[in-house]
This record gives C-alpha cells, sequence and structure tokens, in this order.
C-alpha cells in the first residue's frame, strides 16, 4: 500500500515530466533540439542533433514486389529512416525495438521506415521478418545503395531521424533500443513540437 507522501511525490514527479515535455517541445519546434538532446540516455547517448539540418536525396527504393517508393512520401511525418542489411548481427538485433516502435508509436504523424542497403534478397528478408516477428514495418530495398550512399552512410546500422519537412535533423551510428524509454522520450517531444 503506498503513503499519501508516495502518491503525492508521484504526482510531482509526473507534474515535472510533463512540464519538461512541454518545454522540449515547445523549443523542437522552433528548431533548438538542446532540450531534447537533454533527454538523452543509454543507447541515445549516440544520437547526434545536427547543428543545421541536412538535404536528404529523394532516390526511389523498392518493396518486397518491386513497387517504387520515396522519402517524399512520407513528407508530413517525423521518419525514423534505419539503413539495415540481412547479414548485419547488430542490425537484426535492433530490429525488433523499431517494430515495436513503429507499434507504439507509428500514426500518420510520425513512421520507422526501414530500408535493406545492398544485397538483400527478398526471400531472405522475409525469412528474417518472419523468425523475428517483425509485424508492423513495412520491407523497402536500396539494393543498388544510391540511397545510402546518397545519405554518406558509411557502415551498418545507421538511423536517421528526418523532419517533417524532409531535412535530416539527427543521426545515430550502431544499433539502439528504439523503444526505450528514452528513445520514446525523445521521438514523442520531436513529435509533439512539430
Amino acid at each position: 500500500m503506498s503513503s499519501p507522501f508516495a502518491a503525492a511525490r508521484r504526482r510531482l514527479c509526473l507534474a515535472v515530466l510533463y512540464l519538461a515535455l512541454a518545454v522540449t517541445a515547445n523549443t523542437a519546434a522552433a528548431g533548438d533540439f538542446s532540450a531534447v538532446e537533454a533527454l538523452r540516455e543509454g543507447d541515445m547517448r549516440k544520437l547526434a542533433f545536427h547543428s543545421a539540418p541536412r538535404e536528404v536525396p529523394d532516390v526511389v527504393v523498392t518493396d518486397a514486389n518491386d513497387g517504387e517508393h520515396r522519402l517524399s512520401d512520407w513528407h508530413g511525418q517525423w521518419v525514423l529512416l534505419n539503413f539495415w542489411a540481412t547479414w548485419c548481427a547488430p542490425c537484426r538485433h535492433e530490429m525488433p525495438s523499431l517494430d515495436r516502435l513503429e507499434q507504439a508509436l507509428g500514426s500518420e504523424r510520425f513512421a520507422v521506415v526501414p530500408v535493406a542497403t545492398g544485397r538483400n534478397p527478398v526471400p531472405a528478408i522475409e525469412r528474417f521478418f518472419a523468425e523475428t516477428d517483425l509485424q508492423h514495418l513495412p520491407i523497402l530495398r536500396d539494393p543498388t545503395q544510391a540511397l545510402s550512399r546518397g545519405m554518406a552512410v558509411l557502415g551498418l546500422p545507421v538511423t536517421v531521424i528526418i523532419a517533417p519537412d524532409g531535412q535530416e535533423i539527427a543521426r545515430l551510428t550502431g544499433d539502439a533500443e528504439w523503444d526505450s524509454d528514452s528513445a520514446i522520450a525523445i521521438l514523442t517531444a520531436l513529435i509533439d513540437g512539430g
């Protein structure tokens, strides 16, 4: 049984967290990410916000049926763009957390967009999705590596945050737990602020 003091302390902590998120969201909307950067803990300490937004090439990627898609298809949404490959162990490790993130936050305002770059046959991607029970992510491919080259992706995995205007604002190299409390707090502040 919790004491009245514990309940009051919990309400105070929640109020402080709500206020911090509100302030963070307002500064993120203004393009100042210093408050959002303060939410970085654990794996999210590797997330680097850029001093100025970076252009993103609007290169064609293909889905499992060779349908064509461009990053501009997601304009108006916050996008967590993840470059990965079936043969990349750290990539395979983080994909379930990306799937859980899409399940938790995916909406008309936010999307997780994983792109298998390089040689990743569709059957191998489908087998990996089935083995790891990935149910919320699309299968997208960059077989010629045009998108990854255009975005200076030199290793895998690399995850990029793209603002609704289509510009890259942050990048994380290496794997991460994308459904961690810190990642969700950062992404929620961005979504709510923009």
